[in-house]
């Protein structure tokens, strides 16, 4: 075989490899094709890929592979080194293919005779590129962990929230059972379970729930027995000395001291934890399983054993609001029963009494120490004394006699009216007229047939109605009513001119009340003026003090780390900035700082982790600095140092590195080693500076610019950082401006077929015509329009001037590209909005492709999915950009509609250039995957003739680049459409 039919057959192979590769998804799988491929090599006599070394009995090998005691010093010593290590008898070699998230090592035994060096370097730069994949699969697989962690913790706290809900809800004990029991049943396998309560007291259990497959009725028959009954069973060793028992028949009978007693059908498997009240057993929880593919894990155990203490607050909070209502419900009908016959013995010797009296309490009421609404109240008693007023309304005219309110309704069936605009009902009837109204359904019936009221009251429940108006003087001001839902009940002339005369009464001493109200509002007022102004005056000298004192200490110290807070830092600048202004010469320096990504310490290890961080990286900072120098906490992750004299920048930059090195040493918190690192502002006070938030101000935006360049460092602020920060807020402005006075224009970059130049298609692009800076590329300005919030408005004006100039010019067989961001595939209505657009520009849909990139598909990709589906329903095309950078470009291929696939420019760079073996493998990889999917591909960023070149030979079709055609407005590229015959 001669060199190129190596070569050819190298090729094919690392083509072959590189698309299993790219196949694999999890760990395992990438790690069996890593060793699958070593081992098709002639030099290798063995491999294995290793990873998850912390524990050594629990690392991952693929193929399985033992490890000798010895060898662990020799992969630890691989897996922090990028270079070979050979083992101590020489005959293994272990390579570090990837550090983060955890480090992986390919081990490879070589045939005797054979080093590392003689392995070819087509089978080395593969090896790179695997442990980027390994890489990736294993961030991968511990996203999906964290998930999986967080979703049971989440159902764990639906599950507890339902159970306390419950207890506190209207539903009866067995119905909170039943769904207890389903609650259980969400968590872990519970077909066969029940519920034993221990009475501690009296020493006996009752089986409160309990459902089984194959007993129906539980010992007791759900009443109270004594707890011997079920001495030596399973459930009374879990009751008896409160531990939890799980397993088979042999493995329980080897958890307890005594012997077991069996009651019931025998179990597969069975699982009991105890319900513990202050570390006491009060029950047990039991589920069992008689099928011998179900069983119990420690988690179960663990999940039954946390949720057993919630369900037993939840059943005493449950049957001790019963028994309370039993008891209340029981009293209450005694003493019902008491007074029943007293009350009527008394009704009728009081009854021409109350006639008498009736009206002098309702007159006493009047001027009665008591709020309106018990007045209303009160007032109906005395009314309910003396007829039949289960049914009492109280109807008030408003301040503009517009409105009826009703401040106090009582109505046994329907329910209180509410305020309304008068109308002509029976109520304005009686307003209106000045005069008491009694009527039956008849007599309302006859009133709207002759049109006084309103119709549409007749078929009331209500038989009787009677209602006399309130007058004060000559004016009305409400009326009283009373109705009656029985014929027993109806009114007569009597009940009439009785409650007339009472109404009287009632209007008095309303308005007698609303006066005295208002009165002793207003002396109220005076008193409580004159009262606050006294004490104040008498406490004014010890509160001062007090909160002066307290003040002092809460202004001084931050409660968590223990040092100075943001008031303290400030007027120590404050003071700092008055020395300087006596002392021109002198200097100070502040640094502000925070600790980089600390929310994800926060979101993974929990806020008690992250407050020994921020107490550890305090007393990091103390020992960087040297009195009279002040550390301060300012909020969350941020913190200050203060350097009092400082004779150049050089003092404040030694002294920030100095943080960024002793934040760096590793910090064991919560049983874990983290590393965190800092971004560091720098600002350097004078005497140009007036006050402590300028030199806040300053640091901030010096910190601000480092976080910009990548963290774990520290900048000095200057003039060209105050500057660009002016610079934003005038761009943010000049873009608003801009979609105002439509300095936007589309740019419209061609793609051609590469064999013979043909422009089948543009791609279109954002630029601005800034009046003063000239025309600007999406970099100058993108960036600030998204943190604005402009940029969706900017892309839909794009969007419809782009498609209004390719619908009016050009052939119809050319296509136009488009960019689509994440932000606008979030949006449900997103196809629908593009299509009548373009029902508005008139551009068929067959000739607009939607650019997506791989990280709008991980944003939701169901969603995009759908989206895009809809899209192509109509004939609007997708496709994906920047293909090969991203994480999840293979596994969305074959789901989602797209019409063409974008090479990133970063492969096509590549291919003019010695040594491209790489870039040249995966496009043609890219090339053979849109082929199999029958997918057209885009080479973006063609430069040189050597690249489209070398495309051609690997069989792409169409590109795009600078050798192709520059963006350019449309009139360059296309002519207009003439007019047909």
């Amino acid at each position: 075989m001669n060199d190129v039919d190596v070569k050819s057959a190298h090729s094919s192979t690392h083509l072959l490899w590189l698309t299993r590769l790219i196949a694999a998804n999890t760990p395992e799988e990438v790690a069996t094709v890593i060793a699958g491929a070593l081992l098709e090599h002639p030099h290798c006599a063995a491999a294995s890929v290793v990873w998850a070394l912390d524990q050594p009995g629990k690392h991952r090998c693929v193929p399985p592979t033992r490890f000798a005691d010895e060898d662990w010093t020799w992969l630890y010593a691989a897996a922090s080194s990028g270079k070979p290590q050979w083992s101590a008898q020489g005959d293994r070699m272990a390579l570090r293919l990837c550090e983060m998230p955890e480090s992986a090592l390919i081990v490879v035994a070589l045939h005797p005779g054979y080093e590392w060096s003689d392995v070819p370097d087509e089978l080395k730069a593969p090896i790179v590129l695997a442990g980027q994949y390994l890489r990736r699969a294993l961030e991968w697989s511990e996203l999906q962990y964290s998930h999986l962690q967080l979703e049971r913790s989440e159902t764990l706290q639906r599950a507890l929230f339902a159970i306390s809900d419950m207890a506190g809800s209207d539903r009866d004990m067995p119905d909170m059972l039943r769904g207890i029991h389903a609650i259980v049943s969400t968590l872990m396998y519970a077909e066969n379970f029940f519920i034993v309560q221990l009475n501690r007291e009296r020493d006996t259990i009752r089986f409160l729930y309990f459902v089984d497959t194959e007993d129906s009725t539980p010992p007791g028959d759900f009443q109270d027995m004594p707890l011997q009954d079920i001495e030596h069973s399973l459930t009374w060793y879990v009751i008896k000395d409160g531990k939890a028992r799980m397993g088979t028949a042999e493995q329980l009978l080897a958890q307890v001291a005594g012997p077991v007693i069996q009651i019931g059908s025998d179990s597969h498997e069975w699982l009991g934890v105890p319900m513990l009240r202050d570390g006491q057993p009060g029950g047990a929880l039991v589920v069992q399983s008689y099928q011998a593919g179900i069983g119990f894990t420690q988690d179960d155990l663990n999940l039954l054993e946390f949720v057993g203490s919630h369900i037993l607050t939840a059943l005493e909070r449950k049957q001790t609001k019963e028994d309370l209502e039993r008891r209340v419900q029981l009293r209450t009908l005694q003493l019902a029963e008491a007074n029943r016959g007293l009350q009527q013995e008394v009704l009728e010797r009081q009854r021409a009494e109350y006639l008498q009296t009736a009206l002098f309490r309702i007159a006493q009421l009047a001027t009665a120490d008591i709020d309106q609404q018990e007045f209303y109240r009160r007032v109906h008693s005395v009314v309910g004394e003396l007829l039949n007023a289960e049914n009492f309304f109280i109807g008030l005219l408003s301040d503009d006699r517009q409105q009826l309110m009703f401040p106090y309704a009582v109505d046994a069936v329907d329910e209180p009216p509410p305020s309304r605009r008068l109308g002509r009902g029976l109520s304005e009837f009686v307003l209106h007229s000045g005069v008491a109204l009694r009527a039956d359904n008849t007599d309302i019936g006859r009133m709207e047939t002759l049109g006084q009221i309103a119709s549409g009251r007749t078929g009331s429940p209500a038989r009787c109605w009677l209602g006399v108006p309130l007058i004060v003087g000559d004016e009305v001001i409400g009326l009283v009513t009373v109705q009656s839902y029985t014929e027993e009940n109806a009114y007569d002339a009597a009940d009439e001119e009785l409650l007339t005369f009472v109404a009287t009464q009632i209007a008095n001493s309303l308005t007698r009340r609303r006066a005295a109200e208002s009165l002793r509002r207003a002396y109220e007022q005076l008193e409580h003026r004159v009262e606050e102004r006294t004490q104040a005056l008498r406490k004014e000298i010890i509160e001062r003090e007090r909160i002066q004192d307290q003040l002092k200490h809460q202004v001084m110290h931050d409660s968590l780390t223990g040092l100075p807070n943001r008031s303290y830092l400030r007027d120590r600048i404050n003071r700092v900035l008055n020395l300087l202004k006596h002392e021109p010469l002198h200097r100070c320096a502040l640094l502000y700082l925070d600790i980089d990504r600390f929310k994800i310490i926060n979101d993974s290890l929990g806020h008690l982790a992250g407050d020994d961080v921020l107490k550890e990286v305090a007393a990091r900072l103390a020992s960087c600095v040297r009195h009279p120098d002040l550390v301060a906490r300012l909020a969350g992750d941020e913190f200050a140092i203060l350097l009092e004299n400082v004779e150049d920048a050089s003092i404040a930059t030694a002294v920030a590195q100095r943080v960024l090195d002793a934040l760096s040493a590793p910090m064991p918190v919560a049983g874990k080693e983290l590393q965190p690192t800092a971004s560091v502002g720098i600002a350097i006070g004078d005497s140009h500076y007036h006050d402590a938030d300028e030199v806040l101000r300053d640091a901030d935006i010096a910190l601000y610019r480092a976080k910009e360049l990548g963290r774990k460092r520290y900048e000095l602020f200057d003039e060209t950082l105050a500057k660009n920060v002016v610079d934003v807020l005038a761009m943010e402005v000049d873009l608003r401006r801009a979609l105002q006075q439509q300095q936007f224009e589309p740019y419209f970059q061609p793609i051609c077929r590469l064999d013979g130049g043909q422009v089948v298609g543009y791609e279109a692009l954002i630029r601005w015509n800034h009046p003063q800076r000239g025309l600007l590329r999406p970099a100058d300005f993108l960036k600030i329009a998204e943190d604005s919030g402009l940029i969706e408005e900017i892309d839909w004006r794009m969007f419809e001037l782009s498609c209004g100039l390719l619908a009016g010019h050009g052939s119809d067989e050319i296509f136009m590209t488009f960019n689509v961001s994440a932000l606008h595939l979030r949006h449900a209505d997103f196809d629908t909005r593009l299509i009548q657009l373009l029902q508005k520009t008139g551009l068929p849909p067959p000739r607009l492709v939607a650019e997506v990139t791989e990280g709008a598909l991980l944003d939701n990709p169901e969603r995009v999915r759908g989206t895009l589906d809809r899209l192509r329903s109509i004939g609007v095309g997708a496709a994906l950009d920047d293909f090969g950078t991203g994480y999840s470009s293979l596994s969305y291929l074959h789901s989602l509609p797209l019409r063409m696939l974008k090479i990133d420019r970063a492969f096509v760079l590549e291919l003019d250039k010695e040594g491209n073996t790489n870039s040249t493998t995966v496009v043609a990889a890219i090339l053979a995957l849109a082929r199999a999917l029958n997918i057209q591909v885009i080479a973006e960023g063609i430069e040189t003739q050597a690249q489209r070149d070398a495309l051609l030979a690997m069989g792409c079709e169409m590109g795009q680049g600078y050798l192709l055609g520059r963006p350019a407005p449309i009139r360059q590229w296309l002519e207009p459409h003439k007019p047909t015959a």
